[in-house]
């Protein structure tokens, strides 16, 4: 579990924080904030995130970073609604940002993430996942969406 938790946070702060964080007010010129109420999608996004990677430790046995998967198929919390929500959450962070600081690039940014970010699901994750997990992830891939939350899990 230790090994879980410590791979997870550096995994955090060396991903999403980045990408999802860093990079955003990079393009932002180090902006003052001109709209504030885009930092609630901003938090709601990095919530999503965190709770993302304490499922991957808690129910997951493991790690997001795919150099440590998990020991189990995460299926609970916010992957019963939609198969990506670190993704989504990371996407959502990005946005409130292109809104909190009224910035077109981090908006063609935040695209341009998420393109790159479902490729990846597509190509490489989804794959991998069907091969480590088999007929259980083909379950889960069927009832649950990849990228548009449903209402009911």
């Amino acid at each position: 579990m230790l090994k879980a938790v410590l791979g997870s946070t550096a995994f955090f702060f060396a991903a999403p924080c980045v990408v999802g964080g860093v990079v955003p007010w990079w393009i932002s010129g180090w902006a003052e904030p001109r709209f504030w109420p885009g930092l609630v999608l901003v938090a709601a996004g990095a919530y999503v995130v965190l709770r993302a990677f304490v499922r991957f430790v808690r129910e997951g046995r493991g790690t997001p970073a795919p150099v440590a998967p998990t020991a189990e198929l995460v299926v609970g919390g916010d992957y019963r609604f939609v198969r990506n929500p670190m993704y989504v959450g990371v996407v959502a962070a990005i946005l409130g940002q292109a809104l909190t600081f009224l910035d077109p690039w981090i908006l063609g940014y935040g695209v341009l993430a998420w393109a790159v970010m479902a490729s990846f699901v597509r190509w490489y994750e989804e794959p991998a996942l069907l091969r480590r997990y088999g007929a259980q992830y083909e379950e889960y891939r069927r009832a649950v969406p990849a990228w548009l939350p449903r209402r009911r899990s």
